[in-house]
């Protein structure tokens, strides 16, 4: 049996995971959330907590006897979120740890697309990439995703690239990272302390096709 904890279960490639999870026998999941009223039908094999990460008490709580934490979170404030994430998985003893975070962190985004995503979210990207120094400064077992830009489509198609290798792409479904997130999940030996960005194959462009 596994025990996973997924924090920010309300976001929309948490939704993804949660689904692709809820018939599992095998997965015993802990959906913590700010608002139970957006989580929709809980599954079986689920339990909902309802509070913020920034509750040590709560969180430490929550945490307890989990294999793998799973951080779909966002906000000015991240990087104070993945610190009290990493402190209580520290405290707790959880080792594996998956964290979705952006593309852009690392100045990795190529070309006329680079230039754009920079100029639209660049500020905004500062927590993140202080939550990823920190995540990777632990000795936590880590993947870190950078999504593309995120979309609707129904679809199960992506590529990924490792850390200090130039970006692909400009978009990716939310259904896809919450694929690869489940995969990960089923089997947490896979990406291993890895840092990667996903994106839809043959994706490129100046910028995402819907701005």
């Amino acid at each position: 049996m596994k025990n996973v904890l997924v924090l920010g279960a309300n976001g929309q490639i948490a939704q993804w995971v949660v689904k692709a999870l809820a018939g599992d026998k095998d997965v015993n999941l802990t959906l913590l959330v700010r608002n139970p009223r957006k989580l929709g039908d809980t599954p079986a094999n689920a339990k909902v907590v309802i509070g913020s990460v920034l509750d040590k008490r709560l969180l430490q709580q929550a945490m307890t006897g989990q294999d793998i934490v799973y951080a779909n979170l966002t906000g000015d404030d991240l990087e104070a979120q993945a610190k009290q994430v990493i402190a209580a998985m520290q405290a707790t003893g959880v080792t594996r740890l998956i964290f979705v975070l952006s593309l852009g962190i690392y100045d990795e985004v190529p070309g006329k697309f680079g230039k754009w995503n920079n100029a639209t979210i660049g500020e905004d990207l500062k927590p993140f990439r202080r939550a990823a120094d920190a995540i990777e400064a632990s000795s936590l077992q880590y993947t870190i995703l950078r999504p593309a830009w995120l979309t609707d489509e129904d679809e199960v198609d992506y590529e990924l690239t490792v850390r200090n290798e130039p970006f692909k792409g400009t978009v990716v479904s939310r259904r896809s990272v919450g694929d690869l997130i489940t995969r990960i999940i089923e089997s947490p030996a896979l990406h291993l302390d890895e840092n990667l960005g996903v994106s839809k194959p043959n994706s490129d462009g100046d910028k995402p096709f819907f701005m």
